[in-house]
C-alpha cells in the first residue's frame, strides 16, 4: 500500500560515511525503483550525478532556437539596412542579396549572444536558482555536506515513497543515520 506524502514532511535523508558508499545507496535506490531523489555532496561525483540527473531538461533545444533566432533577426537587420532601407555602395560591393558574405560576422555574433544569454537564464530559471531555502537545511547534520558527509534524499514525492518501508530501504543500505527532513 502506497501512502501519499503528507505536507510535514519533504522526505528521508541518509548519511553516508563515503562517496563509495553514497554510489552505492544511490544505485539501489534508483535500482528499486525510487525516482524523485537528490543527493548533498562536498564534492561532484560523476556516479551520483548520472544516477540522479533529471531527463531532457529542455536547455539545448532553448539555445538552438535562440541562436538560430538571433542568426536570421541579425541577417535580417543587416539586409533591410544595407539593401532596403539605406543603400551604399562601399567598396564596389553589390546592393542585393549576393552580398551575403559581409554579413555574416554579425550574423554568427548576434545567434552566439543569443543563445548564451538563454543558456544563462534558462539554466537559473529551471534549476530554481536563486534558492534561498530548502528543506535539507533542517536536518541538523546538513551543514556537514559542504566538508565531509554524503547525504541521499528520497523525496515523499516519489511514486514508490513510503514513510516506513522508504526508511526501511535506507536503513539496509548501511548509513550513518536516517532522518527525516521538514517541509
Amino acid at each position: 500500500m502506497q501512502n501519499r506524502a503528507t505536507p510535514e514532511i519533504y522526505g528521508l535523508m541518509a548519511e553516508f560515511r563515503t562517496p563509495e558508499a553514497l554510489v552505492a545507496a544511490t544505485h539501489a535506490a534508483k535500482h528499486a525503483g525510487y525516482s524523485r531523489m537528490d543527493a548533498f555532496t562536498p564534492f561532484p561525483i560523476e556516479e551520483v550525478i548520472e544516477e540522479i540527473a533529471p531527463g531532457d531538461t529542455g536547455v539545448p533545444r532553448l539555445v538552438l532556437i535562440a541562436g538560430v533566432i538571433g542568426a536570421l533577426s541579425g541577417f535580417a537587420l543587416q539586409y533591410w539596412g544595407n539593401i532596403i532601407d539605406y543603400p551604399l555602395n562601399i567598396g564596389g560591393r553589390p546592393l542585393d542579396i549576393t552580398n551575403w558574405p559581409s554579413m555574416i560576422p554579425i550574423t554568427f555574433e548576434m545567434g552566439i549572444l543569443l543563445a548564451a544569454f538563454t543558456a544563462a537564464i534558462s539554466m537559473v530559471v529551471l534549476n530554481g536558482l536563486p534558492q534561498p531555502y530548502h528543506p535539507a537545511f533542517n536536518v541538523p547534520r546538513f551543514e556537514r555536506a559542504s566538508q565531509d558527509a554524503f547525504f541521499l534524499c528520497i523525496e515523499a514525492t516519489d511514486p514508490l515513497f513510503d514513510r516506513s518501508q522508504t526508511s526501511q530501504f535506507l536503513r539496509t543500505l548501511g548509513p550513518l543515520q536516517v532522518t527525516e527532513v521538514a517541509n
